[in-house]
């Protein structure tokens, strides 16, 4: 299957939808905002945790934007997002809103650069039958 405009661009958004969220996350978190520590205290991580995690986040978004680099980048996030979805389930958080959130942005970095890169559709095809 080849690129077609409509599937390049619905890729071009989801990714974008995943890095403007991304670019907010690590904003707030190295801007060292009181909520970055509260929240962080809920989930049980330690005091000023946060300025790490942006280190962290902000490097695997740039993997993920560089073409190049964009599957390690899309790799590093699932793990990211797994990590907290984990955190949210063992604090018995809503399930919807909460511990799926970093599953929906890994389907959106994922089917981002599965809709515009034909080589990951090959590598990763969808049987329709």
């Amino acid at each position: 299957m080849e690129n077609s405009r409509a599937m390049i661009w619905t890729g071009r958004v989801f990714s974008g939808l995943v890095i403007l969220f991304m670019l907010f996350d690590v904003t707030v978190k190295f801007l060292d905002l009181p909520i970055v520590e509260a929240t962080g205290r809920q989930l049980g991580l330690p005091a000023h945790a946060g300025r790490g995690l942006a280190v962290m986040e902000t490097i695997i978004l740039l993997l993920y934007v560089v073409p190049r680099t964009s599957v390690l980048g899309a790799l590093l996030f699932t793990g990211l997002f797994g990590g907290t979805m984990a955190l949210h389930w063992r604090l018995g958080d809503p399930l919807l809103s909460h511990v799926l959130f970093g599953f929906y942005l890994a389907l959106l970095a994922w089917g981002g650069l599965w809709l515009r890169d034909a080589r990951l559709r090959r590598l990763l095809p969808i049987d329709r039958g």
